[in-house]
């Protein structure tokens, strides 16, 4: 179910990390056929990477835990992983290089990881969590606003689901309202994956400056922010670089997968009717429905990669040192050993453990933020667009197949006026 002529080109130097029939969906809301197959043989099973390289692919929920969890398996793909090799030189040399590697934690291991991850739980305070949830409810309220103002159509991905998370990422990061337009369009150039390679390193060049401005302006001028208080409160200075990536880090990790959760939860919950009605006359099951959308659609569909460190067994099967392992969140969040009907949409299902935040000393530091935009989100999109409904054919959505984090390109609807 995909418009390839809306589709990004892709671009050999950033395909998929994994092979394109694990990720090609046909129907939006099904996990690729060879991946069930794969998960049907067991819980690990060794394929081969689109370089030519092995790799062992793990599907069960318990054993994907236990991976992420296990200290003999390393998050640093810079030292380990196989596909870094085939870049092109200019982005190899740029992601080699200590300037872009400081302060990058989702990249290292305790007790590296140990330092900087201190540092960020500590922003992560309830009164921020406070502050936060107000600015959500008057961000998503301002869309909604300028979505009803225009009439009663839009695409809602560039119209609600992309400026949402950004602006929230403004208010956590402490971006000046003058500066956040520029700042929503670098961001949207950073995150785009069908560029040639030297365009991607001008745009990773372009948010660095972008990044490097604020910081300079937080350290002369501190306010209440993550940045000001990482640069003002932290336990030990961190360098300009440090701060640099690990502001990037956050606005990826926090800006991508959001956006990409309200686009495609919309367009589950509008192709599950009865399911979108159960949340319209009861809109306090919306809190435990987000943890039903973020298991049952696993938007990070090309999977957690770790290394070995050693030589490891898992299931039955001998990894040896320096083997790569891809955790397969999809599947890992349909195992049946785990839920009871997996592949079918719950709205008021039990609240239960998922993987879609990640587990053990890695697991998603702003999972809380997240599960406070979407709650807000999907309940004042329902309450506020009457009748909401997709304005094409279903089969006309384009879906991002082709990008690392699975969602729509395009959600065009319509809804009736108030």
């Amino acid at each position: 179910m995909t418009n390839t002529e809306t589709k990004p080109a892709n671009n050999d130097a950033l395909r998929a990390p994994v092979p394109v029939e694990l990720l090609d969906r046909d129907d939006p809301f099904t996990p690729p056929a060879p991946l069930t197959a794969l998960a049907e043989k067991g819980p690990v099973n060794k394929a081969t990477l689109p370089g030519g390289d092995p790799f062992w692919l793990v599907t069960g929920y318990e054993e994907a835990r236990a991976v992420l969890a296990d200290p003999r398996m390393s998050a640093d793909r810079f030292q380990y992983h196989p596909r870094f090799k085939e870049l092109p030189e200019a982005l190899r040399e740029k992601l080699r290089d200590d300037k872009s590697r400081a302060g990058s934690f989702i990249n290292m291991d305790p007790p590296e990881h140990t330092r900087y991850r201190r540092m960020l739980t500590g922003q992560f305070t309830l009164r921020r969590m406070r502050q936060l949830t107000d600015r959500i409810q008057e961000i998503v309220t301002e869309r909604l606003d300028a979505l009803l103002a225009s009439g009663n159509s839009a695409d809602l991905v560039p119209a609600f689901a992309q400026p949402v998370p950004t602006l929230v990422m403004c208010e956590l990061l402490g971006v000046g309202y003058e500066e956040r337009e520029e700042f929503q369009r670098t961001t949207a150039n950073l995150l785009r994956m069908d560029l040639p390679a030297a365009e991607a390193v001008a745009n990773m060049e372009a948010q660095r400056a972008f990044m490097q401005s604020l910081i300079t302006h937080k350290r002369a001028h501190p306010s209440d922010d993550m940045i000001s208080g990482l640069i003002h409160d932290a336990d030990a200075a961190l360098s300009d670089d440090e701060l640099i990536n690990i502001a990037n880090l956050l606005l990826i990790a926090g800006h991508e997968t959001t956006s990409n959760m309200l686009g495609l939860g919309t367009f589950v919950l509008l192709q599950h009717p009865s399911q979108l009605a159960t949340l319209r006359a009861d809109p306090s099951l919306m809190s435990d429905a987000v943890e039903e959308l973020l298991r049952f659609l696993s938007i990070v569909h090309t999977g957690i990669f770790r290394f070995a460190k050693e030589e490891v067994e898992l299931a039955g099967e001998l990894l040896p040192a320096g083997a790569t392992v891809v955790i397969s969140v999809v599947a890992a969040n349909r195992d049946k050993q785990q839920w009871s009907d997996p592949d079918l949409l719950d709205v008021t299902r039990a609240r239960g453990p998922h993987l879609a935040f990640g587990h053990g000393v890695h697991q998603c530091l702003g999972q809380q933020l997240a599960r406070i935009e979407m709650t807000i989100a999907y309940n004042e999109l329902l309450r506020r667009l009457p009748n909401l409904r997709l304005s094409v054919p279903a089969e006309e959505i384009p879906l991002r197949n082709d990008m690392l984090t699975y969602g729509v390109h395009a959600l065009p609807v319509t809804w009736d006026t108030p």
